[in-house]
């Protein structure tokens, strides 16, 4: 129960509702976003841009916030909801659609229209990477689906993911900086990576690239990620000159440019320990960046309860353990399941007594199923065979389904990486 809730904390810490009330006020026509003031009548427009899965909250709050001054904006979600001021649209996530790129396109070419007297507030959370959909000419839709589906396959990295995202884009890498040059432009980031790297964030549509296509192309071999001849072709292209890098911090469209991150993984372990702690155990947040394949990190976790339990280190019981960051899976299966699923189910094997796990994604959404993760302890799997075989099978779900251990919440409204939450009792 108290690791249920604390996950459940850390969700709501980092809801942009929260955060947006906190860091976004308004007062005397004087905006307060973040460490940066605004004064407000410097501009005959204010629009809103919303990405990610958060965009539908990020749009609503700041159009609340905002009372009655935001002239348009748009928002790409995969979670929408109806905001009267905003055109939203509703697009898919983890894989690129025609949806997206329909609402990607609107993006574009409204931000081609605003100038300088434009104040554009841009709110930027996890899953933009995919929700921001423009293939450049040379490369189809289902080119880019298909790449996609493959890097996600074979457990690349999101920084080196994003990296082969951005040389097949229109919009990602800087790119969208480019097309609201002039307008005066003030980045909200929501952070889902480790690093809080908004050049990483959603592909960092706002932020110079110092990554090249050579770079992706390395990332492709490095990680033998099977691609059409017609990507790799492009991207082999790109790196002998053919094709024009992305942007890099020497372009001027930087100049009308600030962002910062204003919620990130660490808001959610920060409530999360909090609640342990009110709840009788010591916290430790042993890293937020924390990443590798599931189910080894689900055993490395488990390691760290019997430390804790056999010699009180790195803390003695009672002892809540809390970590972020983002795991991933090499597929080799065909089952349904997803990081966090696999780490429990990894973990679950290995726990000792009295030690219980939840490991949930903060956007509700644990790999292509309707969970957010998983809550186990020693004594759920009682046929251990049957849980090695799901996990040789990439096939969690239903294991865990049949033993009540799924966190099924949904769409939350944020996306701050994976929350995971280790408690270790003392009796």
């Amino acid at each position: 129960r108290i690791a249920r809730e604390a996950c459940e904390t850390g969700v709501r810490a980092a809801h942009p509702e929260s955060v947006l009330k906190r860091e976004f006020t308004m007062a005397d026509n004087q905006l307060q976003a973040g460490s940066e003031v605004i004064n407000i009548d410097d501009f005959a427009r204010v629009v809103i841009l919303a990405v990610g899965n958060a965009a539908g909250t990020i749009g609503s709050t700041l159009t609340t916030i905002l009372d009655g001054i935001v002239t348009e904006g748009i928002v790409v979600t995969d979670d929408p909801r109806e905001v009267p001021e905003l055109t939203v649209y509703a697009g898919t996530h983890p894989l690129p659609s025609h949806e997206n790129m329909t609402a990607t396109a609107d993006l574009l070419n409204s931000a081609d229209r605003y100038d300088a007297e434009t104040l554009v507030i841009v709110g930027i959370s996890g899953g933009g990477s995919a929700l921001l959909t423009a293939p450049v000419s040379e490369i189809s839709l289902k080119e880019l689906r298909e790449t996609t589906e493959a890097l996600l396959r074979s457990g690349v990295p999101i920084n080196a993911l994003n990296t082969v995202r951005k040389h097949l884009s229109a919009v990602k890498g800087g790119q969208l900086a480019e097309r609201l040059a002039p307008a005066r432009t003030v980045g909200l980031l929501f952070s889902d990576v480790a690093s809080d790297d908004p050049a990483v964030i959603a592909s960092g549509p706002l932020t110079p690239d110092e990554t090249t296509y050579q770079d992706a192309v390395d990332v492709l071999s490095r990680y033998e990620v099977p691609v059409s001849d017609n990507v790799r072709s492009y991207l082999e292209a790109g790196a002998s000159g053919t094709h024009t890098e992305t942007p890099s911090s020497d372009d001027q469209s930087f100049d009308y440019i600030s962002q910062q991150v204003i919620a990130s993984n660490h808001t959610a372990l920060t409530a999360a320990a909090e609640t342990c702690a009110e709840a009788g155990y010591e916290p430790l947040i042993l890293s937020s960046s924390i990443r590798g394949e599931a189910r080894e990190v689900g055993t490395v976790l488990a390691s760290i309860a019997e430390e804790c339990r056999d010699h009180n280190h790195p803390l003695a019981p009672p002892a809540a353990i809390l970590s972020g960051g983002e795991t991933t899976v090499d597929v080799q299966g065909d089952g349904r399941g997803g990081p966090n699923q696999e780490l429990a189910v990894s973990a679950g094997l290995e726990l000792p007594e009295d030690a219980v796990l939840a490991s949930v994604d903060t956007d509700g959404i644990d790999g292509a199923t309707d969970a957010a993760g998983a809550i186990v302890s020693a004594s759920t799997f009682a046929n251990q065979r049957r849980a090695v075989d799901a996990l040789q099978k990439n096939d969690v779900h239903g294991l865990l389904n049949s033993v009540n251990s799924l966190v099924g919440s949904g769409p939350t409204g944020t996306n701050v990486n994976d929350l995971r939450v280790l408690l270790i009792s003392d009796s």
